[in-house]
């Protein structure tokens, strides 16, 4: 049997901290050691005890403590050997003076011995260079290993020092223990050995050792059989959870298609009988006009022979009325004789009839069922249970695909699933556009601002755009980490949270988000006009007062400020909401990003395609163009923020990707690639190393690119409860709390592979 790993070196057992107590932390006094083979130092062990038990700190496993007390657990001779290795190092230490030579006393008869330069591991004594020839000389120690002081020190000769050295008795000290009881199993010394263990059988130590070995051996191999068993079992669980996890992401991203392909088939019914109702409408309207203009000519002829026939009957002489009676009398007969118009048109009034499906709770176009799968043992080694699983796997995915489609063909079919309303048209209810319409309004490349009619118009257009061309294929596999120490973050879920509160008149929409204090964020709240306080677990601690009639829409936090964004003005305030310096920006963007520098003390705010940065007094500190001055009117910075580095990240809507950019506008890294699925990039957020995350609204992601600004994969998906992410933002550059566009905030930890 293969021995599991290899054995520690005395070296490594001295410099870690093995000796060292779990309880105390302090170098282990009295070492006593559980049945479970955990070592103490025994005073720690009596404060632990309760009940007659202790409670192993590491394995929690309880254990009754010996009627004697805690002292009758077995005493770590091993541990006390190595300390006892330490304390000889340790003693004497050449940095705290030069040791004296333990003989020269006792030879010369002097106070204080010469200076050791050397140390014999038999006697555990340090000898000057005279004692120490002396040593090698007389026969009782010339058998002696007399080692240099330095190396000895240095732990050269530990291996060897431990081999010579002998335990000591604890009844008599001095003795060393050189027997074992056989029936008592315990360690003697020649004093012990008289009594009371004088009429046991007894062994020297080695040749107990000799015939102990092979049994303990015997259960080491088998305790590493059973150490290799449960890394194969851990191991298959990971797999396990592996697959679940990808397959709950694969059936994750085939609901949002099947959804969305139920919503398009549903749309495109409407958008059909829709267009059948204005046809009939207008067919309906087009006949009643032409009936209704051969009704009225008719009308008029009537009403204008009849008006002439009593002028002459009321106006005329009895010869003038016997004149026209004839023409009168045959103009009227025929008036009367001419047959009156068709009848009435039939009205056919349109009918809105739903299938039963829609209003049946029992019916579910998705069903999710789950299959039991049986875990490998080999770890997935085996090739025809590996293309069994992928097949099974295809299976499932073809026969979701066919029920989707047939789904959608049944939905397309059945006209009367039309409903009345467009759903692209009905009022949000909580009155809140898109973070994409807030923030739409670019600047024409003029310079001159749009209008609002045909900016609203243009911008509508210009999403329906983007919508056809949304892609739905997977971003780019987990690639290693920049370092080489590992996988990505990876999202580690820690709360969620409502954002509105009692006094809000209405439903809440979050257009900044930035951290304020320890473990504290800052939401500006556009709807409601307010800057509220959230702790990471949710904790509403108040707000953040504002000018009054300002409804804030970026926020960054400084050192002992806040600084936001609210219309064409950017603003600083104190934390109680005393204002300290407001300035003008241009009316050319609807809103302005805001972002604090690494360092606290400075701003930067996105105007027209440039950056500008103001100092603590309101100044002008600095201004630039990403990609400078060729750059001019190219540039659309939506989304704003700062890496730990000194960069600047932005998303810029006009080049449709993400630029990071140094203090001084040069472009130092940028992403416009399939990543984005053909949308806008989003609200952007930099952790601690670097890494940018990256939130893309129209597919629910946020992506994980590198310092320079290539993709690396996806970190939150629909799968972690993302539903139309709005802004982000980082909090100690390890909880990213993501904004979503009903008021919710999740924040999850962002776990990197050091950690």
């Amino acid at each position: 049997m293969v021995s599991h790993g290899s054995s520690p070196s005395l070296l490594e057992a001295l410099s870690s901290d093995f000796l060292a107590c779990k309880i105390c932390l302090e170098q282990l006094r009295a070492p006593k050691t559980l049945p479970c083979l955990h070592t103490y130092c025994q005073d720690c062990l009596a404060q632990l005890a309760d009940g007659g038990h202790v409670r192993c700190p590491e394995c929690r496993e309880t254990v009754p403590v010996p009627p004697e007390g805690v002292a009758a657990f077995k005493t770590n001779f091993f541990v006390n050997g190595l300390l006892d290795l330490v304390k000889a190092r340790a003693c004497g230490d050449l940095r705290a003076g030069k040791p004296a030579c333990a003989l020269c006393p006792l030879v010369g008869g002097t106070s204080a011995g010469g200076p050791a330069t050397a140390r014999c591991l038999d006697c555990a004594d340090d000898l000057c260079q005279a004692c120490a020839d002396g040593h090698r000389c007389t026969r009782q120690t010339h058998s002696h290993r007399v080692v240099d002081l330095v190396g000895y020190r240095a732990g050269w000769y530990d291996e060897e020092a431990r081999e010579r050295q002998a335990a000591q008795c604890p009844q008599h000290p001095g003795e060393a223990l050189r027997f074992l009881c056989q029936p008592c199993s315990q360690l003697l010394c020649r004093e012990c050995r008289l009594d009371p263990h004088l009429d046991h059988p007894c062994l020297p130590l080695a040749e107990a050792v000799r015939a102990r070995r092979p049994g303990l051996e015997e259960l080491l191999a088998g305790v590493d059989s059973n150490l290799l068993e449960l890394e194969a079992e851990r191991r298959v669980e990971k797999e396990a959870l592996t697959r679940l996890r990808e397959q709950a992401a694969r059936v994750g991203t085939q609901v949002e298609e099947a959804a969305e392909g139920v919503l398009r088939a549903l749309l495109a019914q409407k958008q059909e009988v829709l267009g059948r109702l204005r046809a009939h409408v207008e067919a309906a309207e087009e006949a009643a006009r032409e009936r209704l203009a051969e009704l009225e000519s008719r009308e008029q002829v009537a009403r204008a022979a009849a008006a002439f026939a009593r002028r002459v009957l009321s106006l005329g002489r009895e010869a003038e009325i016997l004149s026209l009676e004839g023409a009168i009398a045959q103009r009227l007969r025929q008036l009367q004789g001419c047959p009156s118009a068709r009848g009435p048109a039939p009205c056919l009034i349109p009918q809105l009839e739903l299938h039963p499906g829609l209003l049946d709770k029992n019916c579910h176009l998705l069903r999710l069922s789950f299959e039991e799968q049986q875990p490998q043992k080999d770890g997935g080694k085996n090739g025809a249970g590996t293309q069994g699983s992928e097949e099974s796997q295809s299976r499932r995915e073809d026969a979701m695909k066919t029920e989707r489609q047939g789904g959608t063909q049944l939905q397309a079919r059945d006209e009367a699933q039309t409903p009345r309303e467009d759903k692209a048209q009905m009022p949000r209810e909580d009155g809140a556009q898109t973070l994409e319409e807030d923030r739409a309004q670019m600047p024409r490349e003029d310079g001159g601002p749009q209008s609002q009619r045909g900016g609203r118009s243009n911008k509508k257009r210009k999403f329906k755009g983007r919508l056809k061309s949304i892609s739905r294929e997977p971003s780019p596999a987990l690639g290693p980490n920049l370092d080489g120490s590992g996988l990505l973050p990876r999202p580690i879920f820690s709360c969620s949270f409502p954002t509105r509160m009692p006094g809000d008149k209405r439903s809440p929409r979050i257009t900044g988000l930035c951290p304020f204090g320890p473990r504290e964020i800052l939401v500006a709240d556009e709807q409601n006009r307010v800057l509220k306080r959230f702790s990471l677990n949710g904790d509403y601690k108040g707000t953040v007062p504002v000018p009054e009639g300002c409804s804030p829409c970026s926020v960054a936090a400084l050192q002992s400020a806040v600084a936001f964004s609210a219309g064409a003005r950017l603003y600083l305030i104190s934390p109680d909401g005393e204002v300290q310096w407001r300035r003008a920006l241009s009316l050319s963007q609807a809103s302005h990003a805001v972002a604090a520098l690494p360092s606290g003390d400075r701003v930067a705010v996105s105007v027209a395609g440039h950056v500008e940065v103001y100092n603590m007094e309101g100044s002008l500190a600095t201004r630039f163009i990403p990609g400078g001055k060729a750059s001019r009117g190219l540039r659309a910075l939506v989304f704003l923020t700062t890496s730990p580095q000194g960069h600047f990240v932005g998303s810029d809507w006009q080049q449709n990707s993400v630029v990071i950019c140094d203090g001084l506008g040069q472009v130092v890294g940028e992403y416009k690639g399939p990543g984005l699925h053909g949308c806008q990039p989003g609200s952007v957020s930099v952790d601690k190393k670097g890494y940018i995350f990256l939130t893309i609204r129209e597919v629910n992601k946020v992506v994980i690119l590198d310092p320079k600004g290539s993709l690396l994969g996806d970190f939150l998906t629909a799968y972690h409860g993302l539903e139309k992410p709005r802004v982000t933002t980082m909090v100690d550059g390890r909880y990213l709390v993501v904004s979503l566009s009903n008021g919710t905030i999740h924040v999850f930890r962002v776990r990197s592979s050091d950690s």
